[in-house]
């Protein structure tokens, strides 16, 4: 049974915004894609952004070819290794005035009607429990952290929202062959100064089954 999951972490805009028309810059950092197949499989895995592509590894030349291992090896028609697809890209966005609600502030971009706020502190161990609970690996969720713990934890706390259709619907995927189980996990979040409450996020269980990818990333939601 194919399974296609949109378990995506997404986070936050400052709360209290009072003005219309105030500009949110956004930028979608670091996605890195996983390939898992059952066996040694040629794999074409192109990307439709809603943005601009500001760096991508291996090359995107209108998609990537690559040939995957079971444990996720990858090498480039040169014989080049890779642990993953990575790339970043940036998008610009409005952001009304919508009312005083977060999941107002949020309507036009990211959905911030659940989430998380996170001491500063206690990121490290938050990552790790919720991204695991999602359904990445050790191996996953660690480089997760590595890349977003040094940007997040000296902050009094972040607001964290876990996204599905708010980016994928933006960033979307075309993957051949087919992959049986897909898992887009996306953290956007935003530094606070004070605890702000939000209902929590729950998430759908997710299973490895057959050809599995997996990809992760992040957004950290600046105004200017």
């Amino acid at each position: 049974m194919k399974r296609l999951l949109a378990g995506t972490l997404a986070a936050a805009l400052a709360l209290g915004l009072t003005g219309c028309g105030q500009q949110q810059e956004e930028c979608d950092a670091k996605p890195v894609i996983y390939l898992y197949p059952e066996q040694q499989t040629e794999v074409e895995v192109s990307l439709d952004y809603d943005g601009t592509l500001t760096a991508a590894y291996p090359a995107y030349e209108n998609g990537w070819r690559v040939t995957a291992e079971p444990d996720g090896t990858l090498h480039d028609e040169n014989g080049n290794e890779y642990s993953y697809l990575f790339w970043e890209g940036e998008n610009d966005a409005d952001t009304h005035c919508l009312g005083t609600r977060i999941a107002d502030l949020f309507n036009a971009n990211y959905d911030f009607s659940k989430g998380f706020c996170v001491a500063g502190a206690d990121t490290a161990d938050f990552l790790r429990e919720t991204l695991s609970g999602i359904g990445l690996t050790p191996r996953e969720y660690n480089e997760f952290i590595v890349y977003w713990l040094p940007k997040m934890q000296g902050n009094p706390y972040n607001l964290i929202s876990f996204q599905s259709e708010r980016y994928t619907d933006g960033a979307k995927l075309t993957i051949d062959p087919k992959p049986d189980s897909e898992l887009r996990v996306f953290m956007a979040w935003k530094p606070l100064n004070r605890a702000q409450p939000i209902e929590p996020q729950t998430f759908p269980s997710f299973e490895r089954d057959g050809f599995t990818v997996v990809e992760w990333g992040g957004c950290e939601v600046t105004k200017s």
